[in-house]
Parts: C-alpha cells; sequence; structure tokens
C-alpha cells in the first residue's frame, strides 16, 4: 500500500506539472494506456490469491480513478488558460474596412423570403410561425392526415426516440401546423403567411432533407375559391414580375384541404431560359384547396360558420425557377464561390414599389 502511495504522489505530481495538453497526454498514457504504470500492475493480479486479489484490485481501481479525475481536472484547467491567452493576444478590429474579397451578400433563399413576404404583405397577410420540432398531433393528426399515411412512415420523416407514454416527437415535414397553432390562438377573420423550415428524409436535385416552405391561410365566412385564384395570380405576377401569367388548377388530393387543387403556371423555353408567362407549357409550383371542415374544427373553429383557403410552396423552388439555379443541394454547401454568384446585395431589399429582384 506504501508502494501504491508513493505511486499516487509520483503520478498526481506529473499531472500538475504537465504544461500543455500533449504533455498531459503524455502522462495519461505513462499511467493509464495499456503499458502504463498501472495498467501493468493490473496484470498482476491473476498471479495473487483470491483475498489479496480483491485488496489490490480495489487499491489500483481507486488508484486508477484518482490519476483519471486530476487528468480531467488538469485538462480543464489548460485549456482555459489557453482560450484566456488567446483573448488576450487575439482581437479583430472592427472599425477597419471590410476587404473586398470578404464582403458578404444575402443567400437567395432570404431573398426570395423577403420577396414572398413583401409581396403578401401588401395583399394583407400576417407572418405566422411555430416550431421546429412538433408532436405528431400538430403534424399530422389535426390535419385530417390518417394513420396508414405514407407521410408517417419513418423513410419520410424525422422522428425522435419514443417517450415513456409511447409518443414521439417529429421534425415538422411542413409548415401545415402553424396554421392548427394560429387557429387555436385567433378569430376569423385570418389572413396569414407561415415561412420557415421543413425536414423530410430526402436529398437529390430536387430534394433536400432541410428546407423551406411557405404555408398560406385566409379564413372567415364568405372567402371562396375565386379568391383563392386571384391572390395566387397576383403573387405570381408580382413574384415573378411579369403583366400576366395564366394559371391551371388541377383536381388533386391533399388530406387537409377539399376540394384540393395542384396550380401550374404557363412557361416557354428561350435561348435555354424559362419564361414565366409565355408559351403554352405547363409548370406545377404549389398545392391548394379549400381548408377541410375537420382542420378548421381540429383548430377549435366551427366549421359550419367559418371556411377558407390555404396553399403551400417550396421556397427553395420558386428561387431556384426564378433565377435559374440549377441543383436545390447547392444551396447549403457554404460555397462562397457559388454564393458570390447567387447571392444579393445586402441593401437591395425587396419592396414592390421599388423592385423586388
Amino acid at each position: 500500500m506504501t508502494e501504491l502511495s508513493e505511486l499516487e504522489s509520483q503520478l498526481i505530481a506529473a499531472v500538475d506539472a504537465a504544461g500543455d495538453e500533449a504533455a498531459l497526454d503524455d502522462v495519461r498514457v505513462s499511467a493509464l494506456g495499456k503499458k502504463g504504470t498501472i495498467s501493468e500492475r493490473m496484470k498482476t493480479l491473476g498471479k495473487m490469491d483470491p483475498e489479496e486479489r480483491k485488496a489490490a484490485g480495489q487499491a489500483l481501481n481507486a488508484l486508477k480513478d484518482k490519476v483519471a479525475d486530476a487528468i480531467a481536472i488538469r485538462s480543464t484547467s489548460l485549456k482555459n488558460a489557453a482560450l484566456e491567452a488567446r483573448l488576450a493576444n487575439e482581437f479583430d478590429d472592427v472599425t477597419l474596412p471590410v476587404r473586398p474579397e470578404l464582403k458578404g451578400s444575402v443567400h437567395p433563399v432570404s431573398q426570395v423570403w423577403e420577396e414572398v413576404v413583401q409581396i403578401f404583405g401588401d395583399m394583407g397577410f400576417a407572418v405566422a410561425e411555430g416550431p421546429h420540432i412538433e408532436t405528431d398531433w400538430y403534424n399530422f393528426g389535426a390535419l385530417n392526415i390518417p394513420e396508414d399515411h405514407p407521410a408517417r412512415q419513418e423513410h419520410d420523416t424525422f422522428y425522435f426516440n419514443p417517450k415513456e407514454d409511447g409518443s414521439r416527437m417529429v421534425l415538422r415535414t411542413h409548415t401545415s401546423p402553424v396554421q392548427i397553432r394560429t387557429m387555436e390562438k385567433s378569430t376569423p377573420p385570418i389572413r396569414i403567411i407561415a415561412p420557415g423550415r421543413t425536414y423530410r428524409c430526402d436529398s437529390d436535385q430536387t430534394h433536400t432533407p432541410m428546407f423551406h416552405q411557405v404555408e398560406g391561410l385566409v379564413l372567415d365566412e364568405t372567402t371562396h375559391l375565386g379568391h383563392l385564384k386571384w391572390c395566387l395570380e397576383e403573387f405570381c405576377k408580382a413574384f415573378f414580375e411579369v403583366d400576366q401569367v395564366k394559371m391551371r388548377f388541377r383536381a388533386s388530393h391533399f388530406p387537409f384541404t377539399e376540394p384540393s387543387m395542384e396550380v401550374d403556371i404557363n412557361y416557354s423555353v428561350e435561348n435555354g431560359q424559362v419564361k414565366i408567362g409565355t408559351g403554352n407549357k405547363w409548370m406545377e409550383i404549389l398545392g391548394s384547396g379549400m381548408v377541410h371542415p375537420k382542420v378548421i374544427a381540429a383548430g377549435g373553429l366551427d366549421p359550419d360558420k367559418v371556411q377558407g383557403f390555404a396553399f403551400g410552396m417550396g421556397i427553395d423552388r420558386i428561387a431556384m425557377l426564378k433565377y435559374g439555379i440549377p441543383d436545390l443541394r447547392a444551396f447549403f454547401e457554404a460555397d462562397l464561390r457559388w454564393l458570390r454568384h447567387y447571392g444579393f446585395s445586402a441593401l437591395n431589399v425587396p419592396t414592390l414599389p421599388g423592385g423586388l429582384s
């Protein structure tokens, strides 16, 4: 035991004397490594009788814990000292002018986000937000999405580990839960858009695991499909900055709207560029419909008195379409060259009177 006490003193002294993390790691290896002092002594336990082995094993394990704790404390101390030294000697002079090659730019998603807010804001829409981590109820149940719907499968949705009651939180797969949360705390008339991040298990040229959507919701006692058509036409004309745009509404199915429609706009291709508002080709850009009575009821309102429409579109995709960006994945690769090419000046704030793009 006296021998172990002396060894403990030697090892603790070596730990305290380590001047940097490299030296401290050398002490750790020499004491606790496979061929370290304590490890070598552990190998001798097999040659002892049971009683002697028990006492010696307890003593060596206690020594091992003390040395490991001392190393952890010393490591923290060295890291803090290194950080204080850096803070004392390194600094940035924020009064210096920005070097031209380091000039930043606004990401296309941020730019288009503001463009969308400006356009719908001019129509009287307020901006609503909600949490990214949602319950099954807000993300699926309240939106009339049945238990066997493919969107609920794990190959399409990011789930968290089950809670004690078996329920599982989910990274929201759309911004539609904001509609329910808005209905719960508001009274009609309601006119909101909900831009935000959403998450799905998908990745290719036109899909990424994290992307951006914007939902729209209008609820009152008289809103009908004609209002939806006008709203979307005015948005497309303003966003794509064209005088006219043709729209085609195709019957579809979404659990949260009835009737449901996918919306196409006309376009042409001229010299390799897509021209919105001209030509006879059609391109789908969003989904829409009249809010399902079950969704209105789930939001705490009376579907016999309240009606309205909803729509949703991908912010990243309309950014690709408007600014000729070929691959959605490039939005999130943090390539400075790409951002310099497609980015916007911080002073170029989109407004309807002053211009969007």
